[in-house]
């Protein structure tokens, strides 16, 4: 059986404002703490999960929403941009569903990613 966590890859652009309607996915005594624009949607970290929209399609109308709760994240890597050539920055989320690979562009600082994953999970 194939893994299919091993195929995600997101790309976190900006840090963005956390969506006003994010508040309906939160549950009682979760709080939004940050927010990232990825390619076609957002990426919030909350204090229980990390949850990613996925708009998909042409139109952009369908969007899937997954939740990584911090609690199934075993181990996690970060790595900065290595120089002129290098632009992008990645963290690896390694979960008990597999391997999840988020690249940072560089306008997003991996250090800050770096302590709100680390604040959650240690």
């Amino acid at each position: 059986m194939s893994n299919p966590l091993n195929q995600l890859a997101w790309t976190f652009v900006s840090e963005c404002d956390i969506p006003q309607d994010v508040t309906g996915l939160l549950i009682q005594g979760e709080n939004a703490l940050s927010a990232y624009k990825t390619i076609r949607d957002v990426a919030i970290f909350t204090t229980h999960r990390l949850i990613i929209r996925d708009a998909q399609g042409l139109t952009g109308k369908k969007v899937e929403v997954y939740s990584i709760p911090y609690k199934s994240i075993n181990m996690y890597s970060t790595e900065n941009a290595g120089g002129m050539f290098d632009i992008n920055s990645e963290v690896q989320l390694f979960t008990r569903s597999g391997t999840i690979k988020i690249n940072l562009n560089k306008k997003v600082d991996v250090r800050k990613i770096d302590l709100l994953i680390a604040n959650a999970i240690l």
